[in-house]
């Protein structure tokens, strides 16, 4: 991507997280990144395809961190063999990370706070608000665990039920860091959570 089609990217999310998409112009835009619409129309077909732009964009980079944490990419029914010899360590660090980037990380911040704008006003938007915040991560937890407990890494237990008990701390956490509490302090929250978490289930410490 050049230079000047991530500036689009960024500055329409900004925009889109503040003001909400339906409010938001190609001209506001352009004139946000500080060019002519003829200029973004090189880059993007319209809005829309900023917008599409900005899902991929946060799919690929999703995909990319569980890759980097060894944790699958997939869904379980489609590569059942990337969710064997899952490591609670790895899945530990994931989730840490998770709070770090949804917090802190600029990109993901914004797409967090337009689809926590939008849910309200568009179904489109109020599903993607669910795959990536809501029930999306608790079904990803979920297959993870349902691995582990076959395996004999965690105890004989409902793998949805833990799934929600591990994952809603984090969405309740990072909800939380929106209204400015102490990132800090809400990470250590955190890391006591999935240290108990795995002590009382049968993953050890952490």
């Amino acid at each position: 991507m050049t230079d000047t089609g991530e500036r689009i990217l960024t500055s329409a999310l900004r925009l889109f997280a503040r003001d909400g998409y339906e409010a938001v112009s190609v001209s506001a835009i352009a004139g946000d990144v500080g060019i002519t619409k003829g200029a973004l129309y090189r880059h993007y077909k319209n809005k829309r395809d900023i917008f599409d732009s900005i899902v991929g964009r946060m799919v690929r980079t999703d995909a990319e961190r569980a890759g980097r944490f060894e944790l699958p990419q997939e869904r379980r029914e489609d590569a059942p063999q990337s969710y064997e010899r899952l490591s609670v360590r790895s899945i530990a660090e994931y989730t840490l990370s998770q709070f770090s980037f949804w917090t802190e990380d600029p990109f993901a911040s914004d797409f967090r706070k337009m689809l926590a704008l939008e849910r309200y006003r568009n179904a489109e938007a109020a599903k993607l608000y669910e795959d990536c915040f809501t029930l999306g991560p608790v079904s990803y937890v979920a297959d993870i665990f349902r691995s582990m407990i076959s395996e004999g890494v965690l105890a004989e237990s409902d793998p949805e039920q833990l799934a929600l008990a591990y994952y809603s701390p984090l969405f309740l956490l990072v909800e939380a860091s929106s209204g400015g509490k102490d990132r800090e302090e809400l990470l250590g929250l955190l890391k006591r959570h999935i240290d108990r978490f795995f002590r009382r289930n049968g993953g050890g410490e952490v």
